[in-house]
């Protein structure tokens, strides 16, 4: 992977590194597993993670951890190829898994269950692969969104927290890409040629997050800095507050998700 880097792409980095500096998300020595989706949010915060090892002293080590399923079910979406084959050009470290349910489960599920099923197998990975670190690529408007679906549902203002940490500080889940946009990320995405990402969710274009979304089109039309006005009351407001465990559409993990070392190790395979 080539260490010289033009400008767009310093840029992004620039701005992972003022989220870990206001958020306190890396330290030497981090193991990572990055959640990896087949999406371009994923790809993005792998890619950049990996090509900021050059730009800085901190040693920290990256897996990224695909899970396969979805409201359907564990087994309903085959695996994603392309992703894989991404994945193994670049030599990255992966694992794949497919979603861990309960027997009793009823299918097929909500959006709040599907999300809380696959980040329970992702938190058990992470644990037998020895990561301290969890990493997701919800971006800028990623976070606006979920400031006004919190607004909107919830009455109070907040988002998801860059910088968390769960299990008794077992785990932190970080967000690197907090100050990226989505359309720096599909500008990134082209400018690697980033393969196809997985089908939507079936449920994805009637979701509430579809909705807030565009809702922030039609207002940003009237105001082009509406969006950071939004996070930025977020951030401020949960600061204030003193807010660590905030409300959020995707069910963050927590304590109360029971033993997180509950996984088989016949249930993931990985390529390391």
């Amino acid at each position: 992977m080539s260490k010289v880097f033009n400008k767009k792409i310093r840029d992004l980095i620039s701005k992972i590194n003022r989220a870990f500096r206001d958020f306190h998300m890396l330290s030497d020595g981090d193991k990572v597993a990055v959640a990896m989706s087949g999406g371009y949010d994923s790809m993005s915060l792998m890619l950049l993670m990996e090509m900021r090892k050059s730009l800085t002293p901190e040693k920290y080590d990256l897996i990224a951890v695909h899970i396969i399923g979805d409201a359907r079910g564990p087994y309903e979406t085959p695996l994603h190829k392309p992703l894989i084959e991404w994945l193994e050009s670049n030599r990255f470290a992966y694992v794949v898994s497919p979603m861990q349910i309960s027997p009793t489960e009823k299918l097929p599920m909500n959006c709040q269950r599907c999300t809380w099923n696959r980040r329970s197998t992702l938190f058990k990975i992470a644990n037998r692969l020895g990561c301290n670190k969890i990493a997701f690529g919800h971006h800028f408007d990623d976070m606006v969104e979920t400031a006004l679906l919190n607004l909107f549902y919830q009455g109070r203002m907040a988002t998801m927290y860059p910088c968390d940490t769960y299990f008794g500080g077992m785990f932190s889940v970080i967000r690197p890409l907090t100050y990226i946009t989505k359309k720096e990320i599909e500008s990134f995405a082209k400018m690697n040629n980033f393969p196809s990402p997985p089908e939507d969710c079936p449920r994805s274009a009637t979701s509430r997050r579809k909705m807030v979304s565009d809702i922030l089109k039609i207002a940003d039309k009237d105001y082009q800095n509406i969006r950071w006005n939004i996070f930025r009351s977020a951030i401020n407001t949960m600061k204030l507050a003193g807010e660590i465990k905030i409300y959020d559409d995707t069910n963050e993990p927590n304590d109360e998700w029971g033993n997180i070392e509950e996984m088989s190790s016949h249930n993931y395979l990985k390529k390391l």
